[in-house]
């Protein structure tokens, strides 16, 4: 592997089915760095049934240097009632230890905002955890304005399923 200061060749590309085992072996890396692998309960079979059906959720692009998968960014779109255009959303990016301040997440940045301005998108969003300084520095460097009046809601497994009864 290249020391941290040499550049790294960088390939992205969209993510196949062929690569949902590599999607999830960074899923779950992005989890454990996150503190988060408990919260991680869907199957491979799930993130393939979602990303490459005839209509799919999310989709993913994968960065690889020298064939390997270093990092990914896996998004979806959704729409704004006050700009009438749709948004691009980043649900996670992540670029494992090994290949970080190397340009990997700007490169996958950037191929997201073209994407958005070639889709149409009035927006590009994704949500950072509060502790994550270093990926807070990296996106406010990249532009992104955090918007601490806004708090995430969700809901989620017990209380999702209590719709049915409303």
């Amino acid at each position: 592997m290249p020391s941290q200061s040499e550049a790294l060749a960088v390939t992205l590309r969209p993510a196949t089915p062929g690569d949902v085992p590599v999607l999830m072996r960074l899923i779950q890396a992005l989890a454990e760095y996150e503190r988060l692998s408990h919260e991680v309960t869907g199957s491979a079979e799930d993130l393939e049934r979602f990303l490459f059906s005839d209509r799919p959720y999310a989709e993913a692009v994968i960065a690889e240097v020298e064939g390997t998968a270093a990092g990914m960014a896996l998004y979806f779109f959704n729409f704004s009632t006050f700009l009438m255009r749709p948004g691009l959303y980043l649900e996670d990016l992540f670029v494992l230890p090994a290949y970080r301040r190397r340009g990997i997440g700007q490169a996958l940045l950037v191929h997201l905002g073209k994407l958005a301005l070639a889709r149409g998108c009035g927006r590009f969003e994704w949500s950072v955890l509060d502790w994550n300084s270093p990926a807070i520095e990296f996106y406010q460097r990249m532009g992104a304005e955090l918007k601490p009046e806004w708090q995430l809601c969700r809901v989620t497994g017990e209380a999702l399923a209590a719709f049915e009864q409303f």
